[in-house]
């Protein structure tokens, strides 16, 4: 049984001394591959590294976090635009809005997250959207630049089962992490009466740990537990939550 981590930041600093191990564990759990969004060029060499000494495991996006549009932010996506141009990613991501933080680069988040959307379009890449606090507003956004050619992941999300359905008219994947396994999450309920074919699996390693792993380091071995209880929210086997979200991720980056 092959599953796909579609978001883990394995090149963080957090895993610097067992690395190996962490992907080993991974490895044994039936995680197949790992898929590394970007964040800003202060990670870009660990993250092109990572990828570089497990080739066909881990796989680079290229994006600017929002939470990284600082005073700075137009010398990062000169960044980002000329590693685009230079190679190929197999994603733009991750990229949005984050309200959650700091609202004080509200506009220069949006200006970042339509610009990089843009540049997705242009390479023919699919987009991983962070959306904390902005949900709605990102959907929005995704409507504006949406003519038939524009896919790929809202990430972590934790919303409605309207906002859900918004997102999947779109032409969108929902990213289902850890926070599906926690006792007030609403996402049981959300997700029950949504098809597993608009669903992918992540971690968001080394956040958002799932139960019973609270409170520490999350790493991508740990996608077990996340898909258990999708299986269990849908009712049906392990292997068929398997199947058809790694089929989907397929779908998503290639």
């Amino acid at each position: 049984m092959q599953i796909v981590d579609t978001h883990t930041h394995l090149y963080s600093k957090s895993f610097t001394g067992d690395i190996d191990a962490v992907i080993g564990r991974a490895v044994e759990e039936g995680v197949d591959r790992f898929y590394l969004p970007a964040i800003d060029s202060e990670s870009h060499q660990a993250m092109l590294d990572l990828e570089t000494r497990f080739p066909g495991k881990c796989i680079a996006m290229m994006g600017l976090h929002p939470t990284s549009v600082k005073e700075n932010y137009k010398e990062e996506l000169a960044i980002i635009a000329d590693w685009l141009g230079k190679r190929k990613f197999v994603a733009v991501g991750e990229i949005g809005l984050d309200f959650y933080w700091d609202r004080a680069f509200d506009n220069q988040q949006a200006e970042a997250f339509h610009q990089q959307i843009e540049w997705a379009l242009h390479y023919r890449l699919p987009i991983v959207i962070h959306s904390r606090e902005s949900m709605d507003e990102c959907i929005g956004i995704v409507r504006e630049h949406q003519k038939g050619a524009l896919g790929g992941i809202f990430h972590c999300f934790t919303g409605t089962e309207a906002q859900a359905r918004q997102i999947i008219d779109a032409g969108f994947y929902l990213g289902i992490g850890g926070v599906l396994t926690y006792k007030t999450s609403t996402l049981p309920v959300v997700l029950k009466d949504i098809p597993l074919e608009h669903i992918v699996l992540e971690t968001d390693a080394p956040y958002l740990p799932p139960v019973p792993f609270r409170g520490k380091r999350n790493e991508s071995s740990y996608l077990k537990y996340v898909l258990e209880k999708l299986a269990e929210v849908k009712g049906v086997s392990k292997e068929e939550v398997a199947k058809i979200t790694t089929a989907n991720a397929q779908k998503i980056f290639g």
